[in-house]
C-alpha cells in the first residue's frame, strides 16, 4: 500500500511538472508571437550590432515576420491546451532552435542563455510523450497511451492555459501594448498583471487537489 502511494505520488509530481512547463514555455512564446503578428519591431531600432541588425532585417521582411509570430502563437496554444501538448512541442522546438543558433552566433548571451533552457525543457516534454511519436521513427510498433494517473484532471490545466492565454491578449487589447518584462518597469500595467496570470498555475493545482477523493 505505501509503495502504491508513493510511485502514485511520484507519477502525480511528474504531471505536474509536466502540464505546468507546458503552460509556462507556451507562454513564452505569446509576447513575441503577437509583436510579430500586428507588424511591431521585436527590438528597439535604436539597438544596433549583429543581433539587432538581423531583428530589423527581419522585421522589414514583413510577411514572414507575421508568419512566424502566426507559429509561435500556434505552438503556445497547442501546448497550453494539454490535449495537445506533444504536437506543440513539436512545433515549438524546431523554432526555438532557430533563435537558439541566433542567440549563440550573434553573441547574445543573456538572451541565449534563456533559450537553451527553453529548448532543453521542449526536449523533456517531447521525451515525455515519446510513446505518441515513436511510430514515426518506427521504433515502435505497438500503440501506447500518455494517459495521466488518477488525480491529474487535464480539464484544469487546459482551462488554465486558456485563461492565462486570453487573459495576457486581453490585458495587451487593453493596454494598447505588447508587455515584455524588461525590469522593474512600474509604470506598465502589463507589470502586475503578469503576476496575476502565472499565480493561475497555482489555483489551478489547488483547485485540482480539492477535488481528490478524500482518503
Amino acid at each position: 500500500m505505501i509503495s502504491g502511494w508513493a510511485s502514485a505520488h511520484r507519477s502525480r509530481l511528474w504531471w505536474h511538472l509536466v502540464v505546468q512547463l507546458r503552460i509556462v514555455l507556451g507562454f513564452a512564446f505569446v509576447p513575441s508571437g503577437l509583436k510579430k503578428i500586428i507588424g511591431q519591431p521585436f527590438t528597439d531600432p535604436a539597438n544596433l550590432g549583429i543581433f539587432h541588425d538581423f531583428l530589423h532585417a527581419f522585421h522589414a521582411t514583413g510577411l514572414l515576420y507575421r508568419f512566424v509570430g502566426v507559429v509561435q502563437l500556434v505552438a503556445a496554444l497547442l501546448l497550453m491546451t494539454q490535449f495537445f501538448g506533444a504536437l506543440g512541442a513539436m512545433v515549438f522546438l524546431p523554432v526555438c532552435c532557430g533563435i537558439l543558433v541566433l542567440c549563440w552566433g550573434t553573441g547574445a548571451i543573456p538572451t541565449a542563455i534563456v533559450v537553451t533552457a527553453m529548448t532543453l525543457a521542449a526536449l523533456l516534454l517531447l521525451l515525455w510523450d515519446f510513446p505518441l511519436w515513436a511510430g514515426l521513427l518506427r521504433l515502435r510498433s505497438d500503440r501506447m497511451s500518455s494517459e495521466p494517473p488518477a488525480g491529474i484532471r487535464l480539464g484544469i490545466w487546459s482551462v488554465c492555459g486558456a485563461a492565462i492565454f486570453f487573459g495576457y491578449a486581453g490585458s495587451c487589447l487593453w493596454a494598447g501594448e505588447i508587455y515584455r518584462p524588461r525590469g522593474m518597469d512600474w509604470g506598465a500595467p502589463g507589470f502586475y498583471i503578469l503576476p496575476v496570470l502565472l499565480s493561475f498555475l497555482g489555483v489551478a493545482f489547488l483547485v485540482e487537489r480539492s477535488r481528490l477523493p478524500k482518503s
